[in-house]
């Protein structure tokens, strides 16, 4: 059983070529490369690995780490043009939660002098790193956080700040090259319409009550890399909107990223540095319903890194000059309406999670429910805020942050209505409320409309506040409205 797979916009890219071809391409000078004068850029990477015993992120039971297979870093790129600097974080992590992510930028504005609203710290979403547990989610994998869970989150804000310490340290000259591939076989929309009218989540390989699927992907995989003016690669930006839920299990690992960063490392250097960011992939995950054969574990983590390494490898004869123009930095905070309980559903709430487990029928999304509710509940009508920030350098690249697990459609808007030709959104940044569904998917219901803390139509508006950013932004680097808008 096969099901067409729904896009977004795309960009045309070549055939597949070989490795060794590869090789020789990145050989040869690339004609008509111009220097983007002015500016600089560091890398570099800290280990954040917690102790074992650590209970693990993802899921909604209790599970402690019992061995590491691969470290979890904290990824830094730091930028600077014109006496500005930016920095980027990238982190093998479940999520970000709003009070570290204010206590590493302030460490990292003392210890290098880069504002801290000129950080941007976004999470992986690895189903096998640490807990994080925060104020106002009850729903941290039912698990109590131990000691080592709290002595962890506690040394968290400066391992990321020193990682953002060491790329600023090791800035040098050089330029960004960019390009958007395209990687369509590694990403599925999660949700279905079924044949009884519902849409259903995750609903297995081969169901036969299956129709299609309710939602599009995001194929594109937009790649920057940073270099030197004599060709050396310093950093490379990946994002690629898909869950990160490959593995499973008692071991510590980073998942997809892993693989990936191996990859680019034996091509571009065992120094190189590569940051990998979640597109929004919210209801986009790596299950293809019409294959039969399993898909989990380290061996396919591996599988799917191995393609998108080969991706953006594939893409390399095509990296063109990009980022000409002023590195520009701008954030907003928005409040968000809470999604609407009333007192009976508190009641059945609390009754549930001293009552349900999540192994009885149906327990699992009452579960789901319950956590939801009480949180509402807990902010006693306060909206949920939240911080929307872009990063953009010159006239064409663009990071944008949005705060929690969003649904595909939404990034598919935001980048068709963003000025800049290269638009990288990068979900669970500067804090997470959880699942932002589009408004359509809220009368569809299933897990991630039951679990989303925030009201329908909020995620319309964070991509609403995102391109007004934009679109300023883009202005001030002296270009108009993307195709006259």
């Amino acid at each position: 059983m096969r099901f067409p797979v729904r896009t977004g916009r795309c960009k045309p890219c070549g055939r597949r070529i070989s490795w060794w071809v590869l090789t020789l391409l990145m050989a040869l000078p690339r004609v008509g490369v111009a220097a983007a004068e002015g500016l600089s850029v560091g890398a570099a990477v800290v280990k954040i690995t917690p102790a074992l015993g650590v209970p693990l992120a993802g899921y909604y039971h209790a599970r402690g780490a019992d061995g590491v297979h691969d470290d979890l870093y904290s990824r830094a790129l730091v930028l600077e043009r014109g006496g500005v600097r930016a920095a980027l974080v990238a982190l093998d992590l479940i999520s970000t939660r709003r009070e570290w992510v204010e206590e590493a930028r302030a460490l990292i504005e003392v210890q290098t002098g880069i504002p801290g609203g000129h950080v941007m710290i976004s999470a992986t979403h690895a189903h096998t790193g640490p807990i994080l547990p925060s104020r106002g989610r009850t729903d941290a994998g039912r698990a109590e956080p131990n000691a080592v869970a709290m002595d962890f989150l506690a040394g968290l804000p400066g391992l990321i700040a020193q990682s953002v310490l060491e790329a600023d340290r090791r800035r040098q000259s050089g330029r960004a090259m960019a390009a958007i591939g395209r990687e369509e076989t590694l990403a599925f929309n999660r949700r279905f319409h079924m044949r009884d009218g519902s849409v259903g989540w995750n609903p297995g390989k081969g169901n036969p009550n299956i129709l299609k699927p309710a939602g599009p992907i995001d194929p594109e995989v937009p790649i920057v890399l940073f270099e030197t003016h004599q060709q050396k690669p310093l950093a490379t930006y990946v994002n690629y909107a898909v869950h990160l839920d490959n593995v499973g299990g008692n071991q510590i690992s980073a998942d997809l990223p892993f693989t990936l960063t191996e990859c680019l490392a034996r091509v571009l250097g065992p120094d190189h540095v590569t940051l990998w960011t979640a597109g929004t992939c919210g209801d986009v995950n790596h299950i293809d319903v019409g294959w039969p054969r399993p898909q989990s574990g380290h061996a396919n983590a591996a599988r799917m890194g191995i393609v998108l390494a080969g991706e953006v490898l594939r893409q390399w004869p095509r990296l063109a000059p990009s980022g000409h123009g002023p590195l520009q930095i701008r954030r907003q905070d928005v409040a968000l309406p809470l999604a609407p309980i009333d007192e009976a559903e508190v009641e059945a709430a609390r009754f549930t999670v001293r009552a349900t487990r999540d192994s009885e029928p149906g327990g699992f999304m009452k579960l789901v429910q319950a956590y939801k509710v009480l949180d509402v509940h807990a902010r006693e009508g306060r909206p949920l805020e939240v911080e929307v920030q872009a990063v953009t350098l010159g006239r064409e690249l663009a990071w944008v942050s949005l705060p929690g697990e969003v649904f595909v459609q939404l990034g598919l808007d935001l980048k068709l209505d963003s000025p800049f030709s290269q638009t990288m959104v990068v979900e669970l940044a500067n804090g997470s409320i959880g699942y932002i569904p589009n408004r359509r998917a809220y009368g569809q219901g299933a897990y991630e409309v039951v679990s989303a803390r925030c009201a329908e139509g909020s995620g319309e508006t964070l991509v609403r506040v995102a391109v007004d950013m934009l679109k300023a932004m883009h202005r001030e680097a002296g270009g108009g409205d993307r195709d006259g808008r």
